[in-house]
């Protein structure tokens, strides 16, 4: 695996939003631009980047990480993280603009853009069909995927028991993600599509990145990066005092 340096100062674009009125207009604009036909790579194919992010609220920190794996053999290849403040507050549903700049400096942060990213949440399964994994998506060009821990506000019927069992989260009749068993008699996760894979694909490659726990390999390992790259920041930060 690729050596990795010290976590990268987080840069915020000049124009991005501070208002609530400001990222729904990102929003609005952004949106139809998400791609749902894809086909993005091959499940199994190439690399697969988990992204993910902690904070510190009472410091107003955030730490992204990125961590690529090898997709067939889900052995790591690369990871890179990013420290700095929380650009937005806390909104349900404008959850991107706190975690976008983080994780986006932590992809930049790779050498070799991965052939998928997986965010731990949500794609077009949002009230605005448009949450962290399109955004992330379509600002970037990578095709991207969302595999989140609950439904949000969407609701499905119970799939059944057995690995790969799987049913429609919906919005009223509109099909948003799906409600995937990764683990016999495990609580289900819940995909959806986020930019350049459709929803069908967006499963296959999560059970292929799940072989042996509930969440994908990718957001088990960039969770627990993202975590200790927080607290070696506080660390340091500590450390400055």
């Amino acid at each position: 695996m690729r050596a990795r340096p010290a976590h990268a100062a987080v840069t915020v674009p000049a124009d991005w939003p501070t208002t609530e009125a400001g990222a729904r207009a990102v929003q609005d604009t952004l949106r139809a631009r998400v791609d749902l036909t894809g086909p993005g790579p091959e499940p199994g194919t190439g690399t697969a980047a988990g992204v993910d992010v902690a904070y510190d609220d009472g410091r107003g920190l955030v730490a992204a990480a990125a961590v690529v794996l090898d997709a067939a053999t889900l052995e790591p290849v690369e990871e890179a993280t990013a420290v700095g403040p929380v650009p937005f507050p806390y909104v349900p549903g404008l959850l991107a603009f706190r975690e976008l700049p983080a994780v986006l400096t932590a992809l930049a942060a790779l050498a070799t853009p991965p052939g998928l990213v997986v965010c731990d949440g949500y794609g077009v399964a949002h009230p605005r069909r448009f949450g962290l994994a399109s955004h992330l998506g379509v600002l970037t060009g990578l095709p991207s995927i969302g595999v989140a821990k609950n439904p949000f506000t969407f609701t499905h019927p119970a799939p059944g028991d057995r690995r790969g069992d799987q049913t429609p989260l919906t919005d009223g009749a509109e099909e948003v993600g799906r409600a995937l068993r990764t683990r016999a008699g495990v609580r289900p996760v819940y995909v959806s599509a986020g930019h350049g894979v459709p929803l069908d694909r967006a499963v296959a490659h999560t059970l292929r990145l799940a072989p042996a726990y509930r969440l994908p390999e990718t957001t088990r390992r960039a969770d627990a990066l993202c975590r200790a790259a927080l607290r070696a920041a506080l660390g340091e930060g500590a450390g400055r005092g």
